[in-house]
């Protein structure tokens, strides 16, 4: 379904019935990442799944898309939708999306999953990455976007996932040149949230794969350990929704039931 915002086509699904819950996809990705996993949830909730600023359907606002703007969006879909409340779950930069939502409306969150994610910002190192990437990106595309979606998983995985990773590294590659940059820069300059999240009057999940190169898993499992965040460790990479379908799904089934 298409919904119109700021002059840009928004695309979501809504489907199911009972609690809500809100799937939030990452960078280079979109709504269809979720379909393998969904299913399990559709039997007992309502599922929706947006997709951002920049990815799939969905269009863009500028070369700057903040986790703000992006969670704006994700806000009008459900207030459009009558939605009171719900619980999220975001990968990657849908997880720190997640935590701009809950930032919007805290009291409707009654839980926020950080799926292969984090609350932390981005150091002086991985800015630097960004933003190189964002001017290598200009004149080589393709190979950048195959370079970056190829990186987030296990060696492991790159051989035994072919499959599922050239269909996913296919979405990657539609999307535009203009919502690579705009997200790019937006997860760039995107603050810590660990004392909003810690506080945060919601249940708390961070899945972490104990191979993902993107995320500081051994940090976040220390920083959390005197905090009511819960955190799930799972084999592998950055991207769990190919790497660990089934470990994946039973956790988002039994936090998604909490």
């Amino acid at each position: 379904m298409i919904l119109q915002y700021k002059g840009i086509p928004v695309f979501y699904e809504d489907e199911g019935n009972g609690e809500v819950v809100v799937l939030l996809h990452g960078f280079l990705e979109n709504s269809s990442m979720w379909d393998n996993i969904k299913s399990q949830l559709l039997k007992t909730h309502r599922v929706i799944c947006v997709d951002l600023l920049g990815h799939g359907q969905t269009g863009c606002l500028g070369y700057i898309h903040t986790m703000p703007d992006m969670a704006q969006v994700v806000n009008t879909v459900l207030d459009h939708l009558g939605v009171e409340n719900f619980k999220l779950i975001g990968h990657s930069m849908g997880g720190y999306v997640a935590l701009a939502l809950a930032e919007i409306s805290p009291k409707r969150v009654s839980g926020l999953c950080l799926m292969n994610s984090t609350y932390q910002a981005d150091d002086v190192e991985r800015k630097a990455l960004r933003k190189r990437a964002n001017k290598m990106v200009q004149t080589n595309f393709r190979n950048m976007v195959r370079m970056s979606f190829t990186n987030l998983f296990s060696s492991e995985s790159l051989s035994s996932h072919k499959i599922e990773l050239e269909k996913a590294l296919n979405q990657a590659l539609q999307t535009s040149l203009q919502g690579y940059i705009a997200a790019q820069e937006g997860m760039r300059v995107r603050t810590d949230k660990f004392e909003f999240f810690k506080n945060l009057k919601a249940d708390k999940l961070i899945i972490i794969g104990l191979k993902d190169p993107v995320i500081d898993g051994k940090r976040i499992l220390s920083e959390t350990k005197e905090t009511k965040i819960v955190c799930e460790e799972l084999l592998y990479g950055h991207m769990s929704h190919i790497e660990n379908k089934s470990e994946l799904s039973y956790l988002l089934m039994c936090f998604s039931e909490k």
